[in-house]
């Protein structure tokens, strides 16, 4: 027999922080918010960026109203109240100071500083010596107010939070190659991912089945390769969603995956894929042609186009699953390999060594994990993204190899049998710690991305589909557990019942804001 109690199945928390704070102090005396008496002030450096983030977070706080309960109080219930109202609450909040002791930076970048201070009191302080500090802590200050029981007020718990990530890129992979995916719909993922303290929007941006990025040096690209005309971003499009992003500390990094999942290309430029064969027949269009100049002189043309509407340094250039069996099938290819004594295997490292030095000077580039596996020579500040089975051993390998990792392989979100509490409890530098005992490799991992590829995902399910799972992941890259936590086997553990109150309350927290995140775990309800 099964006992069922009515109400939530958790109750959410009240005034609680995702992702988890390194280091927070909160207790139990609150002040009251009153708009008309509250105001922020920047008492050092500001920027255009530092005035946006207050006017949005100013917004936002002042948009969470009370909404009266009508259901009859008991008299218990009214007493209760009324005691905890007088033995708990200090006054109204008046204001908050934001000390931004360096001056701004431009564009959010990998090595950027996130880390803040806040103390919140009458008058509350949030200090950074970084822009992207100050936004974090303005999130931070944004999610601490609540709702009071009897919905009559708004509050904020007296707290101090010092806080900072455990990792550096903290990333989401969207792909509109798939199915495309609106600018609004990214401009909403983007509020999502500031929400959760997320800071690299990787945009798988084109694949096989079309190409939406509009070129101007080669606008046949999408003409003939978008599934259709209104299907494209613009080069207005993409400025807008970097400028949203960089407002937000949110880094853009666009991939465009060669040689492989490349077929839209060839709607337009079918001479630089390579022409599949069975026996004497072609049968269809494969990977890009990799013994062909023409091949390298367009990706040389598009990079250089594309990096100057990315700012970001790093440039997502794929290299994965790449189609051998129609490079063997292929007799010119085969002509090729057997003049220069070369295994078909070798052609994708050949490749990747000829694409690499075409990209703008001062590129960095991020690649799939088959690019490191094909012993591709690669520069030390190249980041292995690692995808595939055996991660655990891929890691190890790439980082002894001296090249740093971002880790992707249990946090996919097309996999919808991963719930969020699956994703949360895996911590790529616990699985290195654990299968080396070498506390010093794990500086490698310098982050992770959690990836929704767009087969079964479009305008109409990507947001749901994406949080609250992606706030797993999110938290996990944020506030990782420290060596004291150190457990055996990662996958041993569970989230906390604590983790998934407040995972309740940040799921609600996102409705309120716009952002249509599925429920967390089980019955309950969000006021939004």
């Amino acid at each position: 027999m099964s006992i069922v109690n009515p109400g939530p199945k958790y109750p959410p928390t009240k005034g609680e922080v995702w992702p988890k704070p390194q280091h927070e102090t909160t207790e139990l005396t609150y002040y009251t918010f009153d708009p008309s008496n509250f105001k922020v002030k920047v008492t050092n450096n500001t920027c255009d960026i530092l005035t946006s983030a207050i006017e949005r977070y100013s917004y936002i706080v002042r948009s969470l109203k009370p909404q009266r309960d009508q259901r009859p109080v008991s008299r218990t219930e009214r007493r209760q109240r009324a005691l905890q109202a007088q033995t708990l609450k200090l006054g109204v909040l008046q204001e908050l100071q934001v000390q931004l002791t360096e001056p701004c930076e431009d564009y959010p970048h990998l090595e950027m500083d996130e880390k803040y201070r806040l103390s919140v009191s009458a008058v509350s302080i949030l200090s950074s010596s970084s822009v992207w500090g100050i936004l974090r802590g303005l999130e931070t200050f944004a999610q601490k107010f609540y709702i009071s029981d009897d919905m009559n007020e708004l509050r904020i718990n007296t707290s101090v939070v010092e806080d900072f990530p455990e990792y550096a890129h903290r990333g989401l992979l969207l792909d509109t190659g798939r199915h495309y995916i609106s600018v609004p719909n990214i401009l909403l993922t983007l509020d999502a991912m500031a929400m959760n303290k997320m800071n690299v929007f990787h945009w798988h941006i084109v694949d096989d089945q079309s190409f939406p990025y509009q070129s101007e040096k080669f606008p046949d690209l999408s003409l003939y390769g978008a599934y259709h005309s209104s299907m494209v971003y613009t080069k207005d499009n993409i400025a807008q969603i970097v400028e949203y992003a960089r407002l937000r500390g949110i880094r853009v990094l666009p991939e465009f995956d060669v040689p492989g999942h490349t077929r839209s290309w060839g709607n337009a430029y079918p001479n630089i894929l390579t022409p599949c064969y069975r026996g004497n027949e072609v049968v269809g269009l494969g990977p890009m042609n990799p013994i062909r100049n023409i091949t390298y002189k367009m990706i040389r043309d598009l990079f250089h186009e594309v990096q100057a509407r990315f700012p970001d340094k790093y440039l997502h250039i794929g290299g994965d699953e790449v189609e051998m069996l129609c490079w063997r099938s292929n007799p010119e290819i085969r002509e090729y390999l057997q003049e220069n004594g070369l295994k078909v295997e070798e052609l994708h490292a050949l490749f990747m060594q000829n694409t690499i030095p075409l990209l703008a000077d001062g590129s960095k580039i991020v690649v799939w994990q088959e690019v490191f596996d094909e012993d591709v020579p690669l520069t030390s500040d190249t980041l292995v993204q690692v995808w595939k089975n055996d991660w655990v051993g891929e890691m190890v390998k790439v980082l002894e190899a001296g090249h740093r990792v971002l880790f992707s392989s249990a946090w996919y979100l097309d996999h919808l049998g991963a719930e969020w509490p699956t994703l949360y409890v895996s911590d790529p530098r616990d699985m290195v710690r654990d299968a080396t005992g070498n506390d010093t490799l794990t500086a490698g991992v310098i982050g992770g991305e959690a990836c929704m590829w767009g087969e079964m995902v479009d305008d109409r399910n990507v947001i749901s589909r994406v949080w609250p799972r992606a706030s797993a992941v999110a938290e996990r890259l944020w506030s990782a557990p420290k060596s004291s936590q150190h457990r055996r086997y990662y996958f041993e553990m569970s989230p906390q019942p604590e983790v998934y109150r407040r995972m309740e309350e940040h799921v609600c927290r996102m409705n309120r804001r716009g952002i249509a995140a599925q429920p967390a775990s089980g019955p309950g309800f969000c006021l939004v």
